[in-house]
């Protein structure tokens, strides 16, 4: 059955702040839990519980929660997974949420190796900027993170999303010592050399998947790739994510950094994360949720909606808890959506 796009909505309730003074005004929201790939940190080889599709939200129930938002103030919307590709039809989706006014930024996470089929859809749908996970630029290594043999349709990916016009397209590197590290010069390199902003990110213990991860502190590794291509702080933040940005003299050049575990940023934490079967999870690291697909099922009214939401607002942790408890959060990352 066609699903009849929503109207425009242009209404504007009060924003969304939650009990430590943090405005919520960016949403990532999953559309699938199944990804082409098993990346070692997210998600174990042979892995089967994923959610039955029945559980999945319709599209229209996502544009109602995404246009609930909207009128509370979210002005970022990312679209994650597994992997979002995966899922069906995606460009009718990028276009009902660019029907609403408020949201001025829409993004996708993907791990590109689909990029090739859609970017020209996605980039006419609405999508203004993509984030590619890539952890290694060698074959044998990429093969030992992810389970495949993937480089030839994630490069194809990347110019399919460099040529339809995304920009910035950001390379998400997870660095584990003792499996990717060594490739950190020649990841930014490649990055310099294409235009990419390459964004260097901690490993986080989420699942026992992330907990067995090779964790490594990237604050000296910021050092030294500072040192050596002579960059400087960015002012300005680019795309209101955790990242902090650092840009060569002459403006070319990027790189950002996301510390969860050594450099936590928990105090400006601006973000919510919808999971595909209508899950709101209020943090990465704790176990705060609220179920948003029961109460659509039922028929509740949009004013309903817009209080359900803020009261799972009212649930957001002060912070994560990594450092403390790093066996605490045993969902794979792939079930909270990226």
């Amino acid at each position: 059955m066609k699903i009849q796009p929503l109207q425009r909505q242009d209404t504007v309730t009060a924003p969304l702040i939650d009990r430590f003074g943090r405005r919520v005004d960016y949403l990532r929201v999953s559309v699938t839990d199944k990804c082409d790939l098993r990346c070692s940190y997210c998600m174990p080889k042979g892995f089967r519980g994923f959610e039955e599709p029945e559980n999945w939200l319709r599209f229209d129930e996502i544009e109602r929660v995404v246009a609930a938002f909207a009128r509370m103030g979210t002005r970022r919307i990312r679209l994650t997974g597994g992997e979002p590709l995966l899922r069906r039809d995606l460009p009718r989706l990028v276009e009902g949420i660019a029907r609403h006014t408020q949201v001025t930024d829409i993004s996708l996470s993907t791990n590109a190796t689909q990029l090739f089929k859609y970017a020209d859809d996605l980039y006419l749908a609405g999508v203004n900027r993509i984030n590619v996970s890539l952890d290694s630029l060698d074959k044998a290594c990429m093969l030992k993170i992810t389970g495949s043999d993937s480089y030839a349709s994630i490069m194809a990916g990347l110019q399919a999303g460099k040529q339809a016009g995304f920009k910035p397209i950001k390379l998400n590197m997870v660095v584990m010592r003792g499996v990717n590290d060594h490739e950190i010069l020649r990841m930014a390199k490649f990055c310099f050399e294409q235009g990419f902003i390459l964004r260097l990110i901690e490993a986080m213990p989420i699942g026992h998947t992330g907990q067995n991860s090779a964790y490594m502190d990237i604050g000296p590794i910021r050092q030294q790739l500072v040192d050596q291509f002579d960059l400087v702080p960015v002012a300005s933040e680019l795309g209101g994510g955790p990242a902090r940005y650092w840009m060569s003299r002459d403006g070319a050049s990027t790189l950002g950094f996301i510390t969860p575990m050594s450099q936590h940023f928990c105090a400006s934490c601006n973000r919510v994360r919808l999971a595909v079967d209508g899950t709101l999870y209020m943090c990465l690291g704790q176990d705060e949720k609220f179920e948003l697909r029961p109460l659509l099922r039922a028929g509740i009214s949009d004013n309903e909606l817009e209080a359900a939401i803020r009261t799972a607002i009212e649930l957001k942790p002060e912070r994560h808890e990594f450092n403390t408890q790093s066996t605490k959060i045993i969902r794979f990352m792939s079930q909270t959506g990226g």
